[in-house]
Order: C-alpha cells, then sequence, then structure tokens
C-alpha cells in the first residue's frame, strides 16, 4: 500500500513537470485569469430607462481594433475591447489555437436596446420609437430582399463543416459560406408567411474591390423588377481582432450556443445622398426591439455609421452582421434562428391588410 501512494505520487510530480515544460501551465494559468471571457464594452446611445428596461449603460472605453480597410465589410464593432476577468470558471480558461496560429477567444457585446452613433448626426431615439418604422410590407408580391455584398464570408472550421479556400476564412462553397446563412433566414420568414427573394450571387469575386458597387446594381434591378419591395436585408458575417488573436462573438442565451448578431444602418454623414437614412435606423431600432424582448443577449448594439452601404436604394434596408470570423458555422446558424423567429411575427405586423375582395 505504501509503496502504491509513492509510486503515485512519482507519477503526479512527473506530470506537473511534463506540464510545465511543455507550455508553461503557470504562464497559461495565469494568463486565463487575467484575460477571462472576454466582455466588450460598447460606448453607445441607451434609451432613457423609462423607454426601455433593456438600455445598456455605457461602461469605460478601452483600445479598439484596427479599422476595417476600403471596401471590406462594415466597420467591425469600433467600440472597445476589455480584458476584463469575469468569473468564467474552467471556460474562462480555454482559448483553443488553431492550426494557423490564431488564437480566438469569446466575447459577449453588451447590446438590448442600445445604439451605438459612430457620426456627428444627431439621433432622436424617442422620436424614432415613438413614430416607429414607417415601412409597410405589401400584402402580395414579394417584401423582402436578401443579399450578400460579401457572400464568401465564411466562418472559422469546425465539425463538418469544412471548405477549402486559399483564405481560412472565405469560400466559394455555398453550404459553408455566409450564403447559407440567408438561406436559413429565407426558409424561417418564408415559413412565417413573409415572401422573401435570397440572392444567392457572390458579388466579393472575381474581386473583393467593387463588391458595393455590384450588389448594388443588382438592388437596382431587383426593385425595377419589384418596386413593392419593402425592406433589403444585405447579411454579412464581422471580423473582430488583433494580431494573432480573433474574437468570436457570443449570446448568452439559455440552451443554446450562439453567436450575436449586429444590424447597421447608413447615414449620409460620408457626404453621399442618403436623406432617409432615418427611416432605414426606424426600422432597425423596431427590430433591435423586438428581437431582445425575447433574447436579451442575441444582440449587438445597432451601430449607425457614416458610409451609406447602398442603403439609400430602399428605406427599408439594412445590414446584418451575424457572428464573427472567430464564430463556426453552427453558433451563426443558432443565431439567424433565434432572430428569425423574432423578427418574423415583427415584420408580419408591418404587413399591410390584403385588398378587399
Amino acid at each position: 500500500m505504501r509503496a502504491g501512494r509513492v509510486l503515485a505520487l512519482l507519477g503526479l510530480a512527473a506530470l506537473g513537470l511534463y506540464l510545465v515544460s511543455a507550455g508553461g501551465l503557470s504562464r497559461r494559468l495565469w494568463e486565463g485569469v487575467e484575460a477571462g471571457r472576454m466582455k466588450n464594452v460598447v460606448l453607445c446611445s441607451p434609451l432613457p430607462e423609462a423607454a426601455s428596461a433593456m438600455a445598456a449603460a455605457p461602461e469605460p472605453p478601452s483600445p479598439s481594433p484596427p479599422p476595417s480597410p476600403p471596401e471590406t465589410s462594415p466597420p467591425p464593432e469600433a467600440a472597445p475591447l476589455l480584458l476584463a476577468a469575469s468569473g468564467g470558471g474552467q471556460a474562462a480558461l480555454e482559448f483553443p489555437s488553431r492550426p494557423d496560429g490564431e488564437e480566438i477567444r469569446e466575447t459577449t457585446i453588451q447590446g438590448g436596446l442600445s445604439l451605438k452613433n459612430e457620426t456627428s448626426c444627431d439621433v432622436d431615439l424617442y422620436e424614432l420609437l415613438r413614430l416607429g418604422p414607417p415601412q409597410r410590407l405589401p400584402a402580395e408580391g414579394p417584401q423582402i430582399l436578401i443579399l450578400h455584398t460579401h457572400g464568401s464570408e465564411a466562418y472559422t472550421q469546425a465539425g463538418l463543416d469544412r471548405y477549402e479556400s486559399d483564405d481560412n476564412k472565405r469560400t466559394a462553397d455555398e453550404r459553408c459560406n455566409i450564403i447559407r446563412v440567408g438561406d436559413e433566414l429565407a426558409a424561417i420568414f418564408q415559413d412565417a408567411g413573409l415572401r422573401v427573394l435570397h440572392d444567392r450571387e457572390i458579388y466579393d469575386a472575381p474581386s473583393y474591390t467593387g463588391s458595393y458597387t455590384r450588389s448594388g446594381e443588382a438592388v437596382a434591378r431587383y426593385l425595377a423588377e419589384y418596386p413593392e419591395i419593402a425592406v433589403v436585408l444585405d447579411i454579412h458575417r464581422d471580423a473582430l481582432g488583433s494580431g494573432d488573436v480573433i474574437y468570436k462573438t457570443m449570446a448568452e442565451e439559455e440552451g443554446v450556443v450562439a453567436s450575436q448578431v449586429m444590424l447597421l444602418a447608413g447615414s449620409d454623414d460620408s457626404g453621399l445622398e442618403h436623406p432617409r437614412w432615418r427611416e432605414n435606423l426606424a426600422l432597425a431600432l423596431y427590430l433591435q426591439e423586438r428581437v431582445s424582448r425575447r433574447h436579451p443577449t442575441l444582440m449587438r448594439p445597432v451601430s449607425l455609421v457614416p458610409q451609406r452601404y447602398n442603403q439609400h436604394l430602399c428605406t427599408g434596408s439594412l445590414i446584418l452582421e451575424v457572428g464573427s470570423s472567430g464564430n463556426t458555422l453552427q453558433e451563426a446558424l443558432a443565431a439567424i434562428r433565434l432572430f428569425g423567429e423574432a423578427a418574423a411575427p415583427a415584420l408580419l405586423e408591418l404587413t399591410e391588410p390584403p385588398p378587399e375582395a
């Protein structure tokens, strides 16, 4: 019995020495405790408490990720990332490394019914919420157009979701890229009784430059053929990171492992004509509020940016960012299901009554 205890102690000591020499156990544990499970801190313009109990209180800023280059996916959350321990237990220490050397970390961006205004424009949230969205979905004909300016955007490969690509986060394989997410949302909307057109074209090929020009021409063609279209959703996946660290946005909804979702509205702050951008923003806030009622952590703050991203073509135009490059496809699909199931009834309420016989 004594010999067995001695052997056990020797085994534990050997294991400890191995772990320390293999990867610096104490260093990794300390880094895990220091970094914890990241919480993005968003400087936003929350609604007053009287308007919504879900308004997120702003927190102090911290260094922001590098800006996106021109003609890329709409700017990632320009709000800062704050490393903060948040008592995640063992999960806080799990920072998996990818074969390409990237480190993936989880982040939950505090959202709810809130707006992150990146423009110099004044926004009266009370008035926008009071008036509600002006869009009315027609009783007949197509109501919603879904498309993807950056259709090749994909997610971190995991499980059976594998694809071939020169870029680990882009692929023409429609089973694995953002078009697959659009398929899911279109099906949810259609099952709810909405009439949807889903453009599955990849507009960031053969060149990423000019993708918004090509997708804008497509939207104009759809609107010319179907002028009754009231809502245009350009679905993307975001990209958040710095150096070899990339972040996956995670909702904290019970019973589901899902990324977060962000609605983005453009404006005329860049100097380009877009006189009715507030109508788009009103729709974004309406959807944000309705989805957040059911899923309080799913939505990042609505982002208002200077660029217009083709949204001047239709007053129901918005960008929908589903997850980020650190997320998996399954996390993004889980998120779009939550979003779609909550947004569909809200859109149905905007549908005009059928014409009288």
